[in-house]
């Protein structure tokens, strides 16, 4: 906490004429261009490891990165998440949306322990996750280097990039070429995003090649 308030008192005194520019211009409105899923891991920022602004990102943030699938959208627990995404897509007009898992995910630890099939708010959260062990089961070659729950990770997000489809904003924004659709993994250790490439079969490093790639992909 001391480190929190203090560095809002930083931000006061050192940044702030800096942005306040750009903040008042956000004042006013906002235009991100892309939807971002990711883990409420204190150790994954978006912002930071993306190099992106105030304003470039709609940021859904959870347990494990999950998007329940639009059936399951009347739970309460769910219902946040698929508010989020209507309002990214039909609101705010987001061109991308990104599912962004990462390394040594204690959500992903708590699913290959079976804690999905647990009492409480925990387990009732990851059971919304679907069933992210079958599919690493159906994908043998995610990885193979990697700790067990590192592949889930994975495979976990390329579940929920599913789960996102079901969902009727996302659908439709789809199937008018409005939106494109990403599965992202963020490797802590390395500081390297990965980005699924359905023609290898893999989760391939961001470097600029592969930036040229995702750029290019129609919707």
């Amino acid at each position: 906490m001391r480190k929190l308030v203090e560095g809002i008192v930083r931000f006061r005194r050192e940044m702030r004429p800096g942005y306040r520019e750009q903040f008042a211009h956000l004042a006013l409105d906002q235009k991100p261009d892309t939807l971002f899923v990711a883990c409420s891991d204190s150790r994954v920022v978006p912002n930071t490891f993306a190099s992106t602004d105030p304003g470039d990102l709609f940021v859904l943030r959870n347990p494990g990165n999950i998007v329940p699938p639009e059936d399951a959208s009347r739970a309460p627990a769910a219902a946040g998440a698929a508010a989020a995404v209507e309002f990214a897509v039909r609101r705010l007009g987001v061109t991308d949306a990104v599912v962004c898992g990462h390394s040594d995910c204690g959500a992903m630890k708590d699913l290959a322990a079976g804690a999905k099939e647990g009492s409480g708010p925990l387990a009732a959260w990851l059971r919304a996750a679907g069933d992210s062990v079958s599919e690493l089961a159906r994908r043998p070659e995610l990885a193979p280097g990697l700790p067990f729950h590192d592949r889930l990770a994975q495979a976990h997000a390329l579940i929920q990039l599913e789960h996102l489809k079901t969902h009727a904003p996302v659908r439709e924004a789809v199937a008018a070429g409005r939106l494109r659709l990403h599965a992202w993994w963020f490797d802590l250790a390395g500081a390297d995003v990965h980005a699924w490439e359905p023609a290898l079969g893999r989760f391939t490093l961001i470097d600029e090649a592969e930036a040229e790639r995702i750029l290019a992909r129609p919707s």
